[in-house]
């Protein structure tokens, strides 16, 4: 991510690091979306986002195979997906001594 990068004005923020400020200063953090025609550019803002979920030219879009929840006053853990197991689950070991004929 370019330092200098700077926005469409949209936003009344003039660079690309006043927006992941801004976006990061709040409590919340359950989702972002992203509109850019530079892909790469998305991702690295994707990266420094504090947001469980980031959508880039979507939004609101989710499988239940992936991950959902939120950072900081979003929630607390994941649903969904394979992070969701341990929510429902607890780890238990079973020894059988089976007898040999």
């Amino acid at each position: 991510m370019k330092a200098s990068k700077k926005t469409s004005g949209r936003s009344g923020l003039d660079t690309v690091e006043e927006v992941i400020q801004q976006a990061n200063d709040s409590i919340y953090g359950l989702g972002a979306g992203i509109w850019t025609r530079d892909i790469g550019l998305a991702h690295g803002v994707a990266k420094a986002l504090k947001s469980g979920m980031i959508w880039i030219n979507a939004y609101g879009a989710v499988d239940p195979a992936a991950p959902f929840g939120g950072y900081k006053m979003s929630g607390y853990g994941r649903k969904m997906g394979e992070y969701a197991m341990e929510l429902y689950t607890e780890v238990k070991s079973v020894w059988v001594k089976l007898n040999r004929m």
